[in-house]
């Protein structure tokens, strides 16, 4: 039996996550504690108590669910994970599960990361766009050809199942992308309530923020294989680890293909850890025969 972990990303956030952990285990009040102290505010108040405006904003929203994914983890009687991997800021979780990163290295990582893709966002006002119902290949020359007709940036951001795309871009092209798709055939193409263009070349100064962060901390060789987002295989090697995180900011998340590779690779059952259930929603979509359970 070769079990796979797996976790979320920006998006599974909801009022009051984490509050049974802290409430119910010392254990996890102690990360908790941990947490507010390396991050210089209370995380953890605003996890328990603040609206659902307040944890959309990135800077509070990444380190949350990264936060919230790790304890839950260390809640279950894991046996030693055989593959990991994680949506888009969920990589940061697997990396602390599989031994690459220390919590403390990783929570730093992702701080830096959410103030970064605000500031970007701040820079270059932008959208993204959820395309239901319409083919990966069709909705990839959309977004090329909007790109080069227009000048205005369009690009696929997460390959999130068969029939689920997400697009990244300027405001302008998601606007006109929207409108394309629906036209070739999709049966919805809806801008997301996020802010701004993750996973896409708007994300540029934000990268290289994250870059100068990341080759100066130290990655440990893990134990067991992360799947990353950017390249869709196992990766071992912490040089290579270092540059997919990096390249993942810029570049899509391809969670369809990484799932595919996982079962390929030999994973018998999935397990999301963190907030909600979309991976466990995806995962079903993306191979309706593998057994998939949540845990958060």
């Amino acid at each position: 039996m070769i079990h796979a972990y797996v976790f979320p990303g920006q998006g599974s956030q909801f009022p009051g996550m984490g509050k049974d952990h802290y409430e119910g285990n010392a254990f996890a009040r102690r990360f908790f504690e941990q947490a507010n102290e390396i991050l210089g505010f209370r995380l953890s108040d605003i996890m328990f108590n603040g609206t659902e405006e307040d944890l959309r904003q990135t800077k509070v929203t990444q380190p949350a669910i990264f936060l919230h994914a790790v304890i839950a983890y260390k809640m279950i009687d894991a046996a030693t994970p055989h593959m990991v991997a994680g949506h888009s800021l969920g990589e940061f979780t697997a990396l602390v599960i599989n031994g690459t990163l220390p919590f403390e290295e990783a929570l730093k990582l992702v701080s830096i990361r959410a103030m970064a893709m605000q500031k970007a966002c701040e820079l270059n006002p932008s959208a993204m766009a959820a395309v239901l119902a319409l083919s990966d290949d069709v909705a990839e020359k959309i977004c090329a050809e909007i790109t080069s007709e227009t000048g205005e940036i369009v690009v696929p951001a997460n390959y999130n199942c068969p029939g689920q795309l997400v697009i990244s871009g300027s405001n302008a092209g998601i606007d006109i992308a929207c409108e394309r798709m629906k036209a070739a055939g999709a049966k919805r193409a809806i801008k997301l309530p996020v802010g701004g263009a993750f996973h896409s070349p708007l994300m540029a100064p934000a990268r290289e923020e994250l870059a100068e962060a990341i080759l100066s901390t130290s990655f440990h060789r893990p134990i067991c294989p992360v799947y990353q987002n950017v390249v869709a295989k196992a990766v071992t090697e912490p040089e290579q680890i270092k540059q997919n995180l990096i390249d993942q900011l810029t570049g899509p998340v391809r969670w369809t293909q990484t799932i595919e590779a996982m079962v390929a690779d030999g994973a018998t059952g999935f397990t999301e850890v963190g907030p909600g259930k979309v991976l466990q929603g995806l995962i079903s979509k993306i191979n309706k025969t593998i057994p998939v359970e949540s845990f958060n």
